[in-house]
């Protein structure tokens, strides 16, 4: 009778410490879960910060001075800019949009994922061009990328496209593009979301009957008819940034229409 009370007794007390650590367990889990996600949130916003430092000394070089028919000119000091970065080849605006910066380009569509304007490492990126671009006046479609960032930054609002409130707004349909030899405007033809594909990220078609069906395609996607003809004679810009999910893009496609 005593060794079977011993047994029930150690049984219990076997239980309770088993209790026990299964709980500290659970605690340090816990408690290494909340020191991993302060330490992404720390991260998070400090890149946020880091790129709002390096937006601020970009500013210095662009100026922007309102004509008499009340639209923005645009001056932007490449020269001064370079100096920062070489890798610089336009200023992008969207309007309707929070979209207003200079644009890189490299040998490759890696390095500005994780990279700042200013070549330091931010998991924030910059908005950058497709490696595959030429960037002669041939491409037949230039294609431009950036992270869709939580706090808008980046291609963070590009997402404002798919909206009834951007679209039902004329002046939204027009994209500025500056260059060291031109100012010029792209007229929005087709705003759509997509799954992940390399399709309409193509840059350049053997055949003008290979670009009529490329334009045809994505023209058919769009979510608006902007009512906008376009042909194998046009120049396009696409912009796309990852949707809420790295399964979908969010796309903007445009055609060039004027240059001053």
């Amino acid at each position: 009778m005593k060794g079977k009370r011993y047994s029930k007794e150690t049984t219990r007390n076997i239980s309770s410490i088993s209790k026990i650590i299964i709980a500290i367990i659970i605690v340090f889990i816990f408690a290494l879960i909340m020191l991993f996600s302060g330490i992404k949130v720390f991260n998070w916003a400090k890149e946020n910060e880091q790129t709002q430092e390096v937006l601020e000394n970009i500013s210095n070089f662009i100026s922007i001075a309102k004509t008499t028919d009340g639209i923005d000119k645009y001056s932007v000091n490449f020269n001064k800019l370079k100096e920062t970065n070489s890798d610089i080849i336009a200023w992008l605006k969207v309007n309707g949009t929070d979209i207003e910066y200079p644009v890189v380009k490299t040998i490759n569509n890696d390095y500005y994922m994780t990279h700042s304007f200013d070549k330091t490492y931010n998991r924030a990126g910059w908005v950058f061009m497709d490696y595959k671009n030429r960037f002669d006046g041939t491409d037949d479609n230039m294609v431009i990328y950036a992270h869709n960032r939580r706090d808008g930054s980046m291609f963070g609002t590009l997402k404002n496209i798919l909206t009834e409130e951007w679209q039902n707004k004329e002046e939204n349909f027009v994209i500025k593009f500056i260059t060291e030899n031109e100012i010029a405007e792209y007229q929005v033809f087709s705003v759509y979301r997509t799954k992940n594909e390399e399709y309409y990220i193509t840059t350049n078609f053997e055949t003008d009957n290979e670009f009529k069906k490329f334009i045809d395609t994505i023209k058919s996607r769009s979510v608006k008819d902007f009512g906008i003809d376009v042909n194998t004679e046009d120049n396009i810009l696409t912009l796309s940034t990852c949707a809420d999910n790295i399964k979908y893009r969010v796309v903007l496609h445009a055609k060039k229409v004027k240059i001053n």
